[in-house]
């Protein structure tokens, strides 16, 4: 079986002690390829570094995360797109919107969210986003924004059926996580209406273990416990579901 874990921070301190041990544990455990989207500008080298570490099962996306969208963005912005004009960037990614702990750079986030939808658009891109407390500004831009071209992961999704139907009739996959293995996570109520060929996996590592790893540090590896519980939850093999996912991803980045 083989696995594409689509949105993983390897790179972070939380693996500076053991990345190459996590890095094998993934491969051990199917998981071939780990795609890595960016934070910030502090990010952008220790993600290259890791990539140029592990260049055959890593692969990297250019963004800035939402919840660091601060007074300085546009420098940092200007940053990030000159550093697009090199060609090994997959994706355009992290980006969205997040609203759940502070909206003091609400505009400001808005204002970055819809460049970077532009820079995927001139790119041919496809966009890994980040919605958390956000979906009814969400749905409005990319509603506004869609002519066509623009494609991508909504990231962790959690969301309503509703806003599930939304997303996917707007063209977007939808990146399944550890949250799916919670018991208050509604979206395995409504797994089966979601078209399997519109569903990836990813961890977010280090962030939401799967059960049984809930509470400690995230890893590629364990991603393989969510496949299998989604995998039950769709009533398929595992098999299966390991080959739809990965070919979801790999057409959708182009790898």
């Amino acid at each position: 079986m083989h696995f594409i874990d689509t949105h993983t921070h390897i790179y972070g301190p939380d693996f500076d002690a053991d990345r190459p041990e996590v890095v094998q544990r993934a491969l051990d455990a199917g998981v071939g390829m780990m795609l890595m989207p960016n934070v910030d500008a502090s990010t952008i080298q220790p993600m290259l570094k890791t990539h140029e570490q592990f260049p055959e099962c890593t692969r990297v996306m250019m963004g800035l995360q939402p919840e660091e969208v601060k007074g300085d963005y546009k420098q940092v912005l200007a940053l990030m797109e000159k550093e697009l004009e090199r060609d090994i960037y997959i994706g355009v990614g992290e980006i969205g919107l997040d609203f759940y702990w502070d909206s003091t750079f609400e505009k400001e986030q808005l204002d970055a969210f819809e460049t970077q939808l532009e820079w995927a658009k001139q790119l041919h891109l496809p966009l890994s986003i980040h919605c958390r407390k956000a979906f009814n500004q969400m749905a409005r831009i990319l509603e506004k924004k869609q002519d066509g071209s623009l494609h991508g992961v909504m990231h962790c999704f959690t969301g309503t059926e509703e806003e599930a139907k939304v997303y996917l009739d707007l063209g977007f996959h939808l990146g399944l996580g550890g949250v799916i293995t919670y018991k208050n996570c509604a979206v395995k109520d409504y797994l089966c209406n979601i078209p399997l060929d519109r569903i990836v996996l990813e961890t977010d590592a280090p962030y939401l273990s799967p059960v049984p790893h809930r509470g400690q540090r995230n890893e590629p590896a364990f991603m393989v416990d969510t496949a299998k519980k989604l995998a039950e939850y769709l009533n398929i093999s595992i098999e299966q579901f390991a080959e739809s996912t990965s070919n979801n991803a790999k057409t959708l980045f182009n790898i």
